[in-house]
């Protein structure tokens, strides 16, 4: 028994800002101390106040430190762990007390949140097993080899009210029963671990952090649709949560969790992880097993579906890494259990990667029906540097935005559709006043442009004629015609596209023409981008009476374009400026303006 635990968070945005040189401090420094029998250090998945990394929590106390650096190890081993003083300057100020430390779950990022997908991430560590276990894992498989039949399994998982996670939202358990119908010498089980939309990493952090739920639920899928054989399709840039899964899979076969007979029952099941290139099109389900096959990854027509003929043509179950996160918890706890959470058409909780223009970027899991006020000004901290919130882009570039006037929207899948936008895989990007909306518009525009496949011209063409009568319309030379085209163009991409990346490509486009129509009309009317964004729109001026002539602007410019005397007001060539934004920010006088 340890009298301490100093959990250090291992996830990707810790790893890259130097959890591992920290955890090599902390290993080290115990070791010299001679703390190694009494304080044991466990490297984690992600916490979720990612904004605040590198995290480090020490338990029994609780003690949130965050942004610690390999520096500051020595002074928590030497106060904390070994002198029993908490250092107060490295607590997340949340949880500073004069007492006693604030626990976390009542912090305003963590208290209106339930974690459910989430629950082992920041608790346990991924590369073992037993603390997996240890926290109820594997039940759920044995609860279903042992007591219940695959109609059962799929009964729970139909009355818990689930839907698919990945984006379309589509009812898990009738999806599971579509496959368990058909019946075939060999069924598979597809885990879509693609996760390509910018800003997202949801799916991600719940592989590096508690792989083994992931195992246990398609484990669990195999036995209620009849398949035997499962693969876990992860794109190859996420090398931890690579590393990890390969970990789990080996553990859970050495423990007879995977293979042949599981827990006696003659259940067989084996799992695979293939690695994807990066491509966004193989989120699509159809695309994903054509890669899977080996092929380039392009999406099939349907029907067939996956259920009647999927992956090497066999029946096929596919769900995202979140969908699965769900089902031991639904299995172990009762489908009432988790269907008590949520609205009444979308239940549960959904898990979003909060970002953009936000104070407490990171991971949340709130409950369906959650506002997005209450997701933005407190779990999110509200927007930095007194700025206004102006919109939050959900679904990434399949999805839409959500205006100001619609903050108190409570997020569910139909509230979001009835409003023009969508839940897609769970990315939220929020912005302020300074974004433009129609940049945000060609910003995801331009990525599936990138990433349609070009198998079907609607996609492959349409994309690029929107993408071009976008960037008219930025530089000044569209019209008012051209928003009406614009608007024609998307709906045709929409109806006639193969897939769902063509077909929700232009959603971005049509929710900022819907909410945001205003931009549109001053970039091809006053040929102005309000938010001053659109290089070719703006111009800077210098403002005389605030000018001290202190040169530093045309010192800093890297054209020439700025021209004065000594303490004499200084002046811009528009002809010769290339608008880069140099001369702003080196005034500190705030007499460079853009208009």
């Amino acid at each position: 028994m340890y009298r301490s635990h100093v959990l250090v968070c291992g996830g990707t945005g810790c790893t890259s800002s130097n959890s591992p040189k920290i955890i090599e401090q902390f290993e080290t420094l115990i070791k010299e101390k001679g703390l190694e029998d009494e304080v044991k250090v466990i490297r984690t998945g992600c916490f979720g106040l990612c904004a605040l990394g590198p995290v480090v929590v020490v338990y029994p106390e609780g003690c949130f430190y965050s942004e610690v650096k390999p520096e500051d190890v020595a002074e928590i081993v030497e106060e904390h762990l070994l002198k029993g003083r908490i250092v107060q300057r490295l607590l997340y100020d949340e949880t500073k007390s004069s007492e006693q430390v604030k626990p976390l779950k009542e912090t305003d990022f963590y208290k209106k949140q339930n974690r459910v997908a989430l629950r082992n991430c920041g608790v346990i560590n991924p590369e073992d097993i037993n603390e997996y276990i240890a926290y109820d894992g594997y039940q759920a498989l044995a609860k279903c080899l042992t007591e219940l039949t695959p109609e059962q399994v799929i009964q729970i998982v139909k009355d818990s009210g689930l839907r698919g996670r990945g984006g379309g939202g589509f009812p898990t358990g009738l999806k599971w029963s579509f496959t368990a119908a058909n019946q075939a010498d060999q069924k598979y089980v597809v885990c879509n671990a693609d996760e390509g939309d910018p800003g997202a990493f949801m799916d991600r952090s719940v592989l590096e952090g508690d792989p083994h739920c992931i195992i246990e639920a398609m484990t669990i899928c195999g036995y209620a649709t009849g398949a035997t054989e499962g693969y876990i399709y992860v794109r190859a840039e996420y090398p931890i949560a690579v590393k990890r899964l390969e970990i789990a899979i080996a553990q859970a076969k050495e423990m007879g969790l995977l293979g042949k007979d599981i827990f006696g029952s003659g259940f067989d099941f084996d799992l695979h992880i293939k690695l994807g290139a990066g491509a966004f099109v193989c989120g699509e389900e159809t695309a994903l097993m054509t890669s899977i096959e080996g092929n380039r990854g392009e999406p099939r027509p349907r029907p067939p579906y996956p259920a009647v003929k999927g992956l090497f043509a066999k029946p096929t179950t596919e769900n995202n890494v979140e969908t699965f996160a769900n089902i031991p918890t639904i299995i172990r706890e009762g489908a009432a259990y988790f269907a008590s959470m949520g609205t009444e058409k979308s239940k549960g909780t959904k898990v979003f990667a909060l970002g953009g223009k936000i104070k407490n970027t990171g991971l949340v899991e709130v409950p369906m029906g959650t506002t997005l006020r209450e997701i933005i000004e407190e779990i999110g901290g509200g927007i930095p540097n007194g700025k206004k919130f102006k919109a939050a882009q959900t679904g990434g570039p399949s999805g839409g935005c959500i205006p100001v006037s619609l903050i108190d929207t409570p997020i569910d899948y139909d509230n979001l559709t009835a409003i023009g936008c969508m839940m897609g895989s769970g990315g939220l990007i929020v912005m302020d006043e300074d974004n433009c909306m129609v940049d945000i518009a060609k910003f995801f525009l331009n990525f599936t442009v990138d990433e349609s496949c070009g198998k079907c011209t609607p996609c492959r063409v349409g994309t690029r004629r929107l993408m071009e009568m976008l960037d008219k319309i930025t530089s000044g030379a569209g019209t008012l015609e051209d928003l009406d085209k614009l608007e024609e163009l998307c709906y045709y991409i929409k109806e006639n596209s193969l897939c769902g990346l063509g077909q929700t490509a232009p959603n971005p486009v049509l929710a900022t023409l819907k909410f945001f129509r205003d931009e549109y009309v001053a970039h091809v009317v006053d040929k102005k981008c309000p938010a001053g964004v659109c290089k070719d729109l703006l111009q800077y001026k210098i403002i005389a009476d605030k000018c001290r002539g202190c040169t530093a602007c045309a010192r800093k410019c890297p054209v020439g374009a700025i021209s004065g005397t000594v303490k004499n007001p200084h002046s811009i060539d528009t002809a010769k400026c290339i608008k880069c934004g140099a001369c702003m920010e080196t005034c500190k006088f705030g007499a460079i303006i853009k208009e």
